[in-house]
């Protein structure tokens, strides 16, 4: 596939390289469930990446119903020493539920899988919460605890209805091969004349077995056809494009786009303005658009989608699922595609990709390829917006805002004002009054480029240095509990909330004042909120800095003041 994909690239006129790096990958296969009691019976079950090897025989265990598997679903259960039954919706992610699991401490997995109450089909899937290849750190905290398979959703429901009739004993055995291996990633790049800033666009091009049609065979067919678009036009961009085919994508937690990441970070640092993720489009029975976007992009993209779309479109905020490898760099990152309504999510257990999602039945009847078209006119608008806008489209003032009322909201108890999350809020709300302000102003040069105003160059390459840097340094805050140098687990819970590395002070408020777990909490809580008063505030200095240069120097316009 990866040579496919350079072959590609290189047939439209991209120069393309083919990178091989070792990864710790899974290859598993089918695994076996046994009802032992209220009643003997024989499920079809197939493991889980990365899971942990049974040993002959297999475990045995009570079989607990625990939903989705999010934490709120233990809070009247007791798992230890037993086999959770969840439902493989992504809330939380597969990864994310073995995690919890394993905290709670059970001994084994079943994953329920999505579709409707009637579905034989198996589900593939990953259960590797740690992000990229394992360090030290995530090799003893972040990887599989436990083994682990998925069934269908008409022997889950079985498997469901005897638990709610009583207790329920079953034996699960595994087979997996998780080893490291050598593996490959697909690198194009489309250069911009003079240039050195550019734009990723990447998906992945590995997948489970069978045709994969939707995940990611059609999101790699758009990337090759942007690239074929894009390159006619080079003489155009502003910025460059490169395109990034990833593997290592489940069977191995986003081990390609981390390796990229890890290996060329001096120039994603200074350079990297945006990552458009491509994964998925047009998936059949999507009759919706949804984007997903770190705010200071949902404007310039809604925008967009306005224009070129006629269907009902939403939006929600970016978290760090899929390749989102680059978080950590400060790149903000969008990702748009078909989805189904929630009438159909109802009626297939939230089956968001398709019921047919990492299974055998992703077929290419699953790609509507009317339904692409919109999709390349909505990826090729962004692209262009991103490579070709004098001043990047991104706006600050909801992020600052989105910050500031977190904080208050946290402030407002009592039990953590020691905290201080006060202060940092009102840092928080001068931040937005300084965005707002940068905002207008660069607004009114984007007018004076388009007039030939002869200052335009340089006023648009203090606006893009500093919107670019705004990315360094809030996105890491924004998107993360780890920061700038590390990769949280892939589905993290806290990645759910606002400035997630605050995720924890709730939990601090309800401790005993005094006792040893709250010191301990609170020590970590104090370093989190110095962190986000630390990011808060070179916010403020550069914008600032912006504003003076621009008021002071030749670019100098009223509107900055």
């Amino acid at each position: 596939m990866a040579e496919d994909n350079a072959e590609a690239l290189r047939a439209v006129g991209v120069p393309a390289e083919v990178h091989e790096l070792q990864g710790l990958v899974s290859f598993p296969q089918p695994g076996k469930l046994q009802v032992l009691a209220p009643l003997a019976m024989s499920i079809e079950a197939y493991t889980s990446g990365h899971s942990l090897v049974t040993p002959p025989g297999g475990i045995s265990g009570e079989l607990i119903y625990v939903g989705s598997g999010s934490i709120d679903n233990y809070r009247d259960k007791d798992v230890t020493g037993k086999i959770i039954l969840c439902e493989i919706s992504y809330s939380p992610a597969r990864m994310e539920k073995q995690r919890i699991a394993a905290l709670q401490g059970a001994c084994g997995a079943v994953m329920m899988n999505w579709g409707n109450p009637d579905d034989t089909t198996l589900p593939f899937g990953s259960i590797k919460p740690a992000w990229g290849n394992p360090t030290p750190e995530t090799l003893r905290d972040e990887m599989p605890r436990m083994p682990s398979v998925g069934v269908s959703r008409s022997s889950g429901l079985k498997l469901k209805a005897l638990c709610e009739q009583g207790p329920v004993q079953v034996t699960i055995e595994t087979n997996v091969d998780n080893g490291w291996r050598p593996v490959q990633i697909t690198i194009g790049e489309i250069q911009a004349p003079g240039r050195e800033d550019f734009v990723i666009v990447g998906g992945h091009q590995d997948s489970w077995y069978g045709p994969a049609a939707t995940d990611n065979a059609a999101g790699n067919a758009c990337m090759v056809e942007l690239a074929r678009v894009f390159n006619v036009q080079r003489h155009h961009l502003k910025r460059g494009i490169v395109f990034g085919f990833w593997t290592g994508h489940e069977t191995g937690t986003m081990i390609g786009s981390t390796w990229y990441a890890d290996q060329n970070w001096d120039r994603l640092r200074s350079h990297a303005i945006a990552y458009l993720l491509i994964d998925q489009p047009a998936c059949t029975g999507t009759t919706r658009w949804r984007t997903t976007s770190n705010i200071e992009m949902r404007r310039f993209h809604q925008q967009i989608e306005q224009r070129y779309l006629t269907v009902p479109r939403d939006w929600k905020p970016q978290k760090k699922g899929g390749d989102a490898s680059f978080f950590g760099l400060g790149v903000p990152m969008l990702y748009g595609m078909g989805a189904f309504t929630e009438t159909d999510l109802h009626n297939t257990a939230d089956a968001n990709l398709g019921w047919w999602h990492h299974s055998m039945e992703c077929t290419i009847d699953k790609v509507d390829f009317q339904w692409m078209q919109p999709h390349l006119r909505v990826y090729a608008a962004w692209l262009w917006e991103l490579c070709t806008a004098p001043i990047l489209p991104f706006e600050f003032t909801a992020v600052a805002r989105q910050f500031a009322a977190r904080l208050e909201e946290l402030d407002s108890n009592p039990a953590v004002a020691y905290l201080e999350l006060g202060v940092v809020a009102k840092q928080s709300w001068r931040l937005e009054q300084l965005a707002a302000r940068l905002d207008v102003c660069a607004q009114d040069w984007r007018v004076r480029y388009r007039t030939d105003n002869p200052d335009s160059e340089h006023a648009a390459d203090i606006l893009n240095h500093c919107l670019k840097r705004l990315s360094n340094i809030l996105i890491p805050i924004q998107s993360t509990v780890k920061g700038v140098y590390g990769h949280d687990p892939y589905g993290f819970t806290p990645q759910l909330s606002t400035i997630p590395c605050l995720y924890e002070t709730q939990r601090l408020a309800e401790l005993a004042l005094g006792s040893e777990e709250q010191l301990i909490l609170e020590t970590h809580l104090r370093r989190q909120r110095n962190r986000v008063a630390d990011a808060v505030s070179d916010a403020c200095n550069t914008v600032e800095d912006a504003l003076a240069q621009l008021n002071n120097g030749s670019a100098h316009s009223p509107r900055c003041s």
